[in-house]
């Protein structure tokens, strides 16, 4: 049983005969009145996105999520290509079904694609990533203030925020759960 104080991001649980995956949460603690969780979470049968309050006291059933190791191939425009390493069985899953980890995927990485009762819900990469920077505009010369960031795209099409000394053909480290830069390779 999972109790809702317990809640963190990417927890599976079964609540009214659906399953759900923690995106973003939040505890509460406001100056009147009890505690608790703000969330938002996502059916991983329908996709579909639902925010929804809860007491940190109310307890779930956790979901059993089958976890496999397989390798990003290539998308055709529609449907993200990955293949199992051992067996060689290759998975196709739509845009939908792995939006939150687009930012991150690039050809041949290795991630781990998660399922529920033999339904491909999602696709997990790696805690940190080496990205190319495809583009950002030049850093002010002298400029050597410390936290000063300026925007950069990176080989997979996704903007992300860096130092200003970050340029462009640098290879970058991003936190996959945060979204954030970590340095520079």
């Amino acid at each position: 049983m999972i109790l809702a104080g317990d809640f963190r991001n990417g927890m599976t649980f079964e609540m009214d005969g659906n399953v759900y995956r923690i995106v973003e949460f939040q505890h509460v603690k406001p100056g009147k009145g009890a505690a608790f969780v703000r969330t938002k979470i996502k059916n991983v049968i329908t996709g579909q996105n639902v925010e929804k309050t809860f007491s940190p006291t109310e307890k779930f059933e956790e979901a059993q999520i089958t976890v496999q190791e397989m390798q990003y191939l290539f998308n055709d425009g529609e449907n993200y290509t990955f293949m199992d390493t051992t067996t060689y069985e290759q998975v196709e899953l739509n845009k939908s079904q792995i939006e939150d980890t687009l930012p991150y995927l690039i050809d041949n990485m290795n991630v781990k694609v998660l399922s529920y009762k033999g339904n491909v819900f999602g696709v997990e990469p790696p805690i940190f990533v080496e990205l190319e920077v495809t583009y950002t505009e030049p850093g002010i010369k002298g400029a050597t203030s410390t936290g000063q960031t300026k925007p950069c795209t990176v080989e997979t099409g996704a903007t992300f925020n860096v130092p200003i000394f970050v340029e462009i053909g640098d290879k970058i480290r991003i936190d996959t759960r945060t979204g954030s830069y970590m340095e520079r390779i």
